[in-house]
């Protein structure tokens, strides 16, 4: 079963779908709802071309319960980057700062980073490790190659420090420096629990042989397309001041 959170952006209806499993955390959104927004004319034709990761959900309608498409956050990333309404971006920026915050925030998550450990956020990390490689191939196969807005489009979810710092125009290790200025990590460049439970890092677990302590875990700081758009403001606050 799923359960629909209604949204309204200006006068439209959004359908967001949470599962009630503990299993699938992600939220999902109800295709139509999208393409509809972002002035495609063929939805249908929209979806197949422009979405990848279309699923089918029975859900409640005026007609009775019906299958319905619906698409996670990444495919409407996709959507919003090839439209041509002007109010694309801001609806983007809606989704991004109003949305999914809202879904974290009630419960839409079954998982609240909130009441978290770290290790069971380390957990939940190595759960998803698999989809977060798939997205980010995705990345490098959509993400447009001059606009910054298009960069953060094409990273819905989460790229390294590295690849961070490429894109605003830095280096790691002066990136790293200001990431520990700022305090969104630690002097072992990891992220801070704070800052994944606000949506601006998550993390990524591996493991390593020690010369001398055998195997050990690490773990590696990521950056979510939140924190993208969040460090580059912070930073051009910096350089204006």
């Amino acid at each position: 079963m799923s359960n629909i959170i209604p949204f309204k952006f200006n006068a439209s209806n959004i359908r967001v779908i949470e599962s009630d499993s503990d299993i699938d955390i992600d939220p999902m959104f109800v295709a139509k709802d999208i393409a509809i927004l972002l002035g495609y004319s063929n939805t249908n034709k929209a979806i197949n071309d422009h979405c990848k990761g279309v699923t089918k959900r029975y859900l409640p309608t005026a007609s009775g319960e019906q299958q319905i498409s619906v698409i996670p956050e990444r495919d409407v990333y996709r959507l919003i980057m090839r439209s041509k309404m002007p109010e694309a971006e801001k609806f983007e920026e809606w989704v991004v700062s109003e949305v999914l915050p809202s879904i974290r925030k009630t419960g839409g998550y079954k998982k609240d980073p909130g009441n978290m450990s770290r290790m069971d956020i380390l957990k939940l990390a190595m759960q998803a490790e698999e989809e977060k490689q798939q997205l980010l191939a995705h990345i490098e196969e959509d993400k447009p190659k001059v606009e910054f807005h298009d960069t953060v489009v094409a990273a819905p979810d989460c790229i390294s420090v590295a690849q961070t710092a490429k894109i605003l125009g830095t280096g790691q290790r002066r990136l790293f420096d200001y990431l520990r200025k700022i305090h969104w990590v630690s002097r072992r460049n990891e992220p801070y629990q704070e800052k994944i439970n606000t949506g601006y890092m998550n993390v990524k677990l591996g493991s390593f042989n020690h010369p001398d302590h055998g195997l050990k875990q690490s773990v590696t700081a990521l950056i979510t397309g939140k924190g993208l758009a969040k460090l580059k403001q912070l930073m051009q606050s910096d350089i204006a001041a």
